[in-house]
C-alpha cells in the first residue's frame, strides 16, 4: 500500500510539472501581437509584488509580471495612446474553469492609475499551488477579491465601441 502511494506521488508531481512546462498564456483579441507565452517567457518580463486580502481578511503577498508588460508586449494600445475611443477598450480575462472576468484597459494603463494589476506565480515567495495557478490575476485595493481569478489561460483585449 505504501508503494503504490509513493507511486501517485511521484505521478502527481510528474503530471504537474509537465503540465507547467507545456503551458502557454494566450494574448489575443485587439492586440498588435498576439501572443503564446510560456512561464519561461514570463520570467523575461519585469516582476512586481502586490498584497491581496483575501475573503478571511488575511493579507498575501503575490509576486509576478505587470499585466501592463504582457499588454506592452502584445502592442496593445497604451500610455498616450490611451484615449477617446480607445478608452473604450476592455481587457478580459479567461480561466481554466470557465470564470471570466472584465477590467478596462485605464485600470490597467500606469497613466490612469497607481494600481499595478499584476498577473502572479507566487505567493509569499512559493509557486501558486496546482489549484490556484500556475498564473493568477491580482487586482490590489478591491473591497472582494472577485477579479483576483485563478488558473489565468487568456487575456484577450476587445473594444467595447461598435
Amino acid at each position: 500500500m505504501k508503494k503504490i502511494g509513493t507511486l501517485l506521488a511521484a505521478l502527481l508531481l510528474t503530471t504537474s510539472i509537465y503540465a507547467q512546462q507545456a503551458f502557454k498564456l494566450k494574448v489575443s483579441g485587439e492586440v498588435g501581437t498576439p501572443l503564446e507565452l510560456s512561464l519561461q517567457d514570463l520570467t523575461k518580463l519585469p516582476r512586481k509584488n502586490a498584497a491581496l486580502t483575501d475573503r478571511d481578511g488575511k493579507v498575501h503577498q503575490y509576486t509576478g509580471v505587470p499585466v501592463y508588460a504582457i499588454l506592452q508586449k502584445a502592442g496593445v494600445t497604451l500610455g498616450g495612446e490611451l484615449r477617446g475611443a480607445n478608452l473604450s477598450k476592455y481587457l478580459l480575462v479567461k480561466c481554466a474553469d470557465g470564470y471570466e472576468v472584465l477590467l478596462s484597459l485605464a485600470e490597467i494603463d500606469n497613466g490612469f492609475t497607481d494600481r499595478e494589476v499584476i498577473l502572479a506565480d507566487t505567493i509569499e515567495q512559493q509557486p501558486l499551488e496546482a489549484t490556484k495557478g500556475p498564473l493568477r490575476l491580482i487586482v490590489p485595493g478591491e473591497k472582494k477579491p472577485a477579479r483576483s481569478c485563478f488558473q489565468v489561460i487568456e487575456m484577450v483585449v476587445g473594444y467595447g465601441k461598435e
